[in-house]
């Protein structure tokens, strides 16, 4: 209806109200790509790419998302050019230093999770500073947690040697081994499983990357490059979570 010439607008559509997935996973692929088709080096592709993460990873928090964990750098890719490895550990310091001066006062706890011992060791007290801050932040902070040299069978492989170190140390009889003891070895003992797990970039694997924890998650796969990721996108993937039947093998 107009007055005095002046349309009135519509009022705005009222999105459903719903609980988001407790903790949300994403592999954060396609930077290279993204890098490539602008003709810029791949490196610019993986800082536009931390751009995203911080952008997600804020909103995640305030729709309340618990826990966002993404896939920064597998255990495989130590293979790629020395340089794009150099640009991804600069990116790390970065990131990692903004965090121990932010994370207090976002209230969102950040933790490295992987095997840590082939990284630079500058980068591991960084790794070691943030934990104690995300510490002390208790453990219902949400957390945002970086997978770094991660891998999900070298994860499965070592949370085995631990495992079996404690059987020969007669702290554990092999027949009290269950699930329970299998996830609580893992890098993401702290962690429930998640809930959705993205994967953009139009592939459509797992690539190694939360495979025990994975067993009952919902997946989500989409062309997007990560670097192109929206909270749209991230609207639509949590969407999609809410039309799936999630029966855990029940009716």
């Amino acid at each position: 209806m107009a007055f005095f010439g002046i349309r009135k607008p519509a009022p705005a559509p009222v999105r459903e109200t719903r609980q988001p997935p407790r903790h949300i996973a994403v592999t954060m692929d396609g930077n290279g790509r993204w890098a490539k088709k602008r003709g810029l080096p791949r490196s610019a592709g993986h800082a536009a790419g931390a751009e995203t993460f911080r952008t997600i990873a804020t909103y995640c928090k305030d729709i309340g998302v618990q826990y966002f964990t993404v896939y920064a750098f597998s255990t495989e890719n130590w293979k790629r050019p020395q340089e794009e490895v150099d640009a991804l550990m600069d990116l790390f310091r970065k990131y990692l230093r903004e965090a121990a001066e932010t994370m207090a006062a976002r209230g969102v706890a950040v933790r490295v999770l992987g095997d840590l011992s082939p990284l630079p060791e500058d980068i591991r007290e960084l790794i070691r500073e943030t934990g104690r801050i995300a510490d002390t932040l208790g453990e219902d902070a949400a957390t945002a947690s970086l997978c770094i040299n991660y891998g999900g069978r070298d994860e499965i492989k070592n949370a085995v040697r631990r495992i079996a170190e404690r059987v020969q140390a007669g702290e554990l009889d092999p027949q009290e081994i269950d699930e329970g003891t299998v996830a609580g070895a893992l890098y993401t003992a702290h962690l429930p499983d998640p809930d959705l797990i993205i994967r953009p970039s139009g592939e459509i694997r797992l690539s190694n990357f939360l495979l025990w924890q994975s067993a009952y998650a919902e997946y989500y796969f989409t062309p997007v490059l990560w670097p192109d990721f929206t909270t749209k996108d991230m609207d639509a993937a949590i969407d999609d979570y809410h039309r799936r039947s999630r029966r855990f093998g029940g009716v």
